[in-house]
């Protein structure tokens, strides 16, 4: 029996760290021996480019398998550091198609969900990098995880958009997908100095207490610079307040895990 956890990186707002926590928890969790898939959702292909991967030359992405048009072993591609490695599914600009096609199929929001049951026993964490809206991609996402991680940076609007995306997830549980759940609250881009970033933390611990990882992802220069080098932080800076920060929440999502495994 399959115990693969499948968790959704999601937030309808940008530039809160999505891509960032994707591609760093996939790596930390590789570097402790853990089987992980990492799928990137997004057309923007961030991720996985921040792994190495040339968006631009591949011949096959997620956008294929989504489609039909090939298997999961055709376009999954392995990033061997950190040893001992994890899975990418990759994704270009092609996955806009992807999209498109979706709306087009009886399964549309099932899609997703159907090719991971195909590969669960290859691995014991899945991880969705979902584009920063909420379109078919990112539905996709939700109805094929058992939860959901959204990564919030500390600032005036955080609350806001967290309480849209909540919406969001209850609507997916009442019709999509019943057992899906909050994997957890992550703050990122956090500054200490900065007493806004400080009180919007401490709304988030006072009104989400269970479900706000411990872990603070600090703002910081070298896990900023790691993408543009095609690596995780762990692999550019293991010292890095960055890097550390992603090694200690793998350890926290797995311990929650321990604790509320999955029905798989």
């Amino acid at each position: 029996m399959s115990s693969i956890r499948i968790i959704a990186i999601a937030n309808q707002k940008g530039g809160v760290g999505k891509t960032t926590t994707a591609v760093n928890l996939a790596a930390s969790l590789a570097a402790i021996g853990r089987r992980v898939l990492l799928v990137d959702l997004d057309p923007q292909g961030n991720a996985t480019m921040g792994v190495g991967v040339d968006k631009n030359g591949l011949e096959r992405t997620g956008c294929d398998l989504l489609m039909g048009e090939v298997g999961f072993a055709d376009c999954v591609v392995r990033i061997e550091a950190p040893a001992p490695g994890f899975d990418l599914l990759p994704s270009n600009g092609d996955m806009t198609a992807a999209e498109v096609g979706l709306m087009q199929s009886d399964q549309r929001e099932r899609t997703l969900a159907e090719a991971l049951a195909s590969v669960a026993d290859a691995y014991e964490i899945v991880l969705i990098d979902c584009p920063p809206s909420l379109n078919m991609l990112t539905v996709n996402a939700l109805v094929a995880a058992d939860g959901v991680l959204i990564p919030i940076q500390c600032e005036y609007y955080a609350l806001e958009g967290l309480s849209a995306l909540l919406d969001t997830v209850e609507q997916i549980r009442g019709s999509r997908n019943a057992g899906l759940r909050i994997e957890g609250i992550l703050r990122t881009m956090h500054d200490p100095r900065n007493n806004l970033a400080n009180q919007v933390s401490t709304q988030l611990v006072t009104h989400f207490t269970a479900e706000v990882y411990r872990t603070i992802i600090p703002r910081n220069v070298r896990l900023a610079e790691a993408p543009s080098h095609g690596l995780p932080a762990l692999l550019y800076d293991q010292s890095s307040r960055g890097a550390v920060a992603y090694q200690a929440l793998a350890s926290e999502v797995l311990r929650r895990r321990e604790r509320t495994p999955s029905a798989a």
